[in-house]
């Protein structure tokens, strides 16, 4: 992995085999689906909730800086804690997860490479048994905001033509067949996406057995489509989940430095009176 521009960002399964149990090393998982954790997890790992532990529970934002300090502290997790994050469907809100640290801070988070999908192919060992760890007195930054992108600075540079805009989604949402993926409420009034938008879609970034593609590979996926860190960068998907896997890859593995996360995504779009889209391929 040392290709990669932030290869510290990333451990192997063998790492974590190794690591979990490690005073100074917290492993969590977030899943897609939340039950997953209950069926058996990495042992020593913590499991968190991305429907009720990561959002704020009134109004639509990410985790609210205090209800983070203690979703980390009842976690056994300090500031200067190895957080190494992982879970299903190719660590998809497992990066949702680790946007959400790094806005607030935490110095050293990671992905475990492939996931839950690649701990499971190697047959590795899982445990049922709740992990439970003391309580420590976690302290967040400030968040920081130049990590994200909110609806007006997405309208500032789409109209300004100021920015290389990924649109993460499947084909299908891209081009308004469908208003979101299949198994999921529909959360958006009209389809399709954001003048100008590429859609390179976000799984195409990882191999069958879940791992990231080479750096060559993933430089000539997105500059296929004209990304290439001339401008910065907006990625955004239909809640910024998906799309914070692809601010992963831009960010930490290709290493453009200006890369933000339109979490408000096409809920808050395809919502939005007024807002201009375009619809097909």
């Amino acid at each position: 992995m040392g290709e990669y521009a932030h290869p510290e960002t990333l451990v192997t399964t063998d790492w974590v085999a190794e690591h979990a149990g490690d005073a100074n090393v917290r492993v969590v998982e977030v899943d897609v689906d939340t039950e997953e954790y209950g069926k058996g997890h990495v042992a020593g790992a913590v499991g968190w909730s991305w429907q009720t532990q990561l959002c704020d529970p009134v109004q639509r934002d990410i985790i609210r800086k205090a209800d983070l300090e203690k979703l980390m502290s009842d976690s056994g997790i300090s500031n200067n804690t190895i957080v190494v994050l992982y879970g299903d469907n190719n660590n998809w809100f497992a990066a949702w997860a680790l946007w959400q640290l790094k806005v607030y801070g935490h110095a050293d988070v990671r992905l475990m490479n492939g996931g839950r999908k690649k701990w499971l192919e190697e047959n590795r060992p899982l445990t049922t048994e709740v992990s439970s760890y003391g309580a420590t007195s976690y302290k967040a930054t400030a968040p920081d905001n130049s990590l994200r992108a909110f609806l007006h600075e997405v309208q500032k540079a789409v109209a300004d033509e100021a920015v290389e805009l990924v649109d993460v989604r499947s084909p299908q949402e891209f081009t308004g067949e469908i208003l979101s993926p299949p198994g999921l409420p529909e959360t958006c009034q009209r389809g399709g996406h954001i003048p100008s938008a590429k859609n390179i879609t976000w799984a195409k970034a990882c191999n069958e057995d879940g791992t990231f593609k080479s750096f060559d590979n993933l430089k000539a996926l997105y500059e296929s489509q004209g990304i290439t860190g001339t401008k910065p960068i907006i990625a955004y998907c239909r809640i910024g989940e998906r799309s914070s896997h692809s601010w992963f890859v831009l960010k930490y593995l290709l290493g453009y430095d200006k890369v933000t996360n339109y979490d408000g995504s096409w809920t808050e779009w395809g919502n939005l009176v007024g807002a201009p889209i375009e619809t097909g391929a």
